[in-house]
C-alpha cells in the first residue's frame, strides 16, 4: 500500500544554499536554490547587498521559476566588502552571506635608487594593467623597519615615484607601495614590497649584490686566467722534451745502424770505460765491397 502527498508550497520559507560562485574585483556571481523544489510558478526574489564601506544599500529584484538561481551582482568596487541579502518578494524568512571582492593589484617593477643622502622609489603605473584605477588616487607607501620592528606611513603620492630621506646607518627597511586606501583604509590595493639593507654604506641591496659579484668575477678570472697559460705553457714545454727525446734517440740509432747487417749495433756495456772505446768498431769487409788501398 502507498499514498500521494503533496506539500502545500510555503512561501515563508528561504531560499536555500545561498553561497557564492565566483568573486571577481567588480562584480560576484551568487547562486540559490528555491524555498522548495520544482516551483510551480514564477518567484519575486529580492537581492539586497549593503556596502559594509561606503554604508550604503542597493535592491536588486530577480524573477524566475528555475529551481536554482544564479545572479551577477554588478558594479561593485575592488577591494570592497558587502553583505548580501535573497529573499522572497513578500518579505519572507532571509539567506545572507558576506562577499569581498578582490582588491587592486600590486604595483609592478618596484624599484630603489640609491642617491647621496636619500633613496627614490620608483615603479609602473597601476592604470596599464587595472583598467579601474586611475592615477588621481595615487598610491600610498609605508616603511617597515626590522630593527626597530616599527611600521611608518610615509604619505601617498600622484606619481610613480617617491623621494625617502632620513635612513639611519645600519638599519633594513622594508617598503611597501599599494594603490591609496580608501574610505579609512578599508577599501585598498594590493601591496609590493621590496626589502632594502643599507648595509651601513646606504646601498641598494641589488647594487651590493652586484657589486660582490663583481669583485668575486674580478678574482676568479684572473687566476683561471693564470692557470690556463700554466697548463699551456707546461704542454708546450712536454711537447719539446718529446720532441728532443725522440731526435736524439733517431740520431743515437742512425749512428749505430750497419747497412750490411741491416741493424743497429750496441756495445754489450764491458768496453766501456776503455780509453779507445770512441773508436770505430771493425766487424770485417764483404766480398761485396771493394777495398780501397790509398
Amino acid at each position: 500500500d502507498y499514498v500521494v502527498v503533496k506539500m502545500i508550497p510555503d512561501n515563508r520559507l528561504p531560499p536555500r544554499h545561498l553561497h557564492s560562485v565566483h568573486t571577481g574585483k567588480t562584480f560576484a556571481v551568487i547562486k540559490w536554490e528555491s524555498p522548495y523544489d520544482s516551483p510551480d510558478q514564477d518567484m519575486l526574489y529580492a537581492v539586497a547587498v549593503k556596502d559594509l564601506v561606503r554604508k550604503t544599500d542597493k535592491i536588486y529584484k530577480v524573477k524566475t521559476r528555475n529551481s536554482t538561481v544564479e545572479y551577477t551582482i554588478k558594479k561593485l568596487e575592488p577591494g570592497g566588502k558587502y553583505h548580501v541579502i535573497v529573499q522572497l518578494g513578500n518579505m519572507s524568512k532571509e539567506s545572507s552571506m558576506k562577499i569581498n571582492t578582490v582588491p587592486l593589484s600590486a604595483p609592478d617593477a618596484l624599484k630603489i635608487i640609491t642617491e647621496n643622502d636619500h633613496i627614490l622609489l620608483f615603479w609602473k603605473s597601476l592604470a596599464l594593467k587595472e583598467s579601474n584605477f586611475n592615477e588621481s588616487r595615487g598610491y600610498e607607501i609605508h616603511m617597515f623597519d626590522s630593527l626597530m620592528n616599527i611600521t611608518a606611513y610615509l604619505g601617498n603620492t600622484t606619481e610613480n615615484y617617491f623621494k625617502v630621506s632620513n635612513l639611519k646607518i645600519g638599519h633594513n627597511y622594508s617598503f611597501t607601495v599599494q594603490a591609496r586606501c580608501l574610505y579609512s583604509g578599508q577599501m585598498c590595493g594590493e601591496p609590493a614590497t621590496l626589502l632594502y639593507d643599507e648595509l651601513g654604506t646606504g646601498e641598494d641591496p641589488s647594487a651590493a649584490n652586484t657589486g660582490r659579484s663583481t669583485d668575486v668575477a674580478a678574482i676568479v678570472v684572473p687566476v683561471l686566467f693564470l692557470l690556463l697559460v700554466t697548463l699551456g705553457i707546461g704542454f708546450v714545454v712536454l711537447y719539446m722534451r718529446h720532441r728532443r727525446l725522440q731526435n736524439s734517440f733517431t740520431a743515437f740509432a742512425n749512428s749505430h745502424y750497419s747497412s750490411r747487417l741491416g741493424s743497429a749495433i750496441f756495445s754489450s756495456g764491458d768496453d766501456l770505460g776503455d780509453e779507445d772505446d770512441e773508436a770505430p768498431m771493425i766487424t770485417g769487409f764483404s766480398d761485396d765491397v771493394p777495398m780501397v788501398i790509398a
